[in-house]
């Protein structure tokens, strides 16, 4: 579906991400893995528009995706953010299901309501609380649910388990997948990579700004012949 070629952003002297190329395929879950400091969210940004890349383009069906026109193809959510603190939980996915449900949807093949979220990442108890209130692991959840609600085909998601229990990112995990299967399309920037390799079909390792690796797991360990993708990472990189 989408095609990423060479893109490079520059700092300065610093090069944060360097010929960057890989492929999303669509109703995948594409786990991007690399250390802090690799150009994972700088790569996210530059695809979502955000943030200004020095060369390289995003394609699809073989045409060039306009810096303007991103937001058709992918939506993108940051770690770290509270959108509407003083509102509740119940208003935000109200919010977000109707400003989203008012936009054309054709590019979208799953679209979730706000009830259908509700269930799948486990927001009843927290559907009065308001957004500041909430614990990093629970804005998580809400944030996916959110992202999940929108229009764009693609949604990138950074650090979609950060501050979840075991048990909790076991479950939003199998969530994801499910709605992967139905044709959704998840690129997650994960830290943990034991993670990645649950949930994941395949991966970009990222080192330095520059791709080390990409595919399935099973195309990655047997390129360095190890036995999982922890040590495969630290083989290419």
């Amino acid at each position: 579906m989408l095609q990423i070629s060479r893109l490079t952003k520059r700092y300065g002297r610093v090069t944060a991400l360097a010929d960057v190329s890989f492929d999303i395929r669509p109703g995948e879950v594409l786990g991007l893995i690399g250390p802090n400091g690799s150009g994972k969210t700088t790569l996210f940004e530059c695809l979502a528009g955000v943030l200004p890349a020095d060369s390289g383009d995003v394609l699809r069906d073989g045409r060039p995706v306009r810096v303007s026109d991103r937001s058709s193809v992918f939506f993108y959510m940051p770690d770290g953010i509270a959108p509407w603190p003083q509102q509740t939980v119940r208003w935000a996915l109200k919010f977000a299901e109707g400003f989203f449900g008012n936009l054309d949807r054709s590019d979208c093949l799953v679209r979730l309501n706000s009830q259908t979220c509700t269930r799948s990442f486990q927001l009843e108890p927290l559907l009065d609380a308001r957004i500041s209130e909430l614990s990093k692991g629970q804005r998580k959840r809400v944030l996916l649910a959110i992202g999940l609600m929108t229009r764009p085909p693609v949604l990138l998601a950074d650090e979609p388990f950060d501050g979840l229990d075991l048990k909790q990112t076991r479950e939003i995990g199998a969530a994801l997948r499910s709605f992967a299967r139905e044709g959704r399309t998840l690129f997650l920037s994960i830290h943990q990579i034991s993670d990645a390799a649950r949930f994941c079909d395949r991966f970009v390792l990222l080192s330095a700004g520059r791709i080390c690796g990409d595919g399935a797991l099973d195309e990655i360990t047997a390129r360095t012949r190890t036995d999982n993708l922890e040590d495969a990472f630290l083989a290419l990189t």
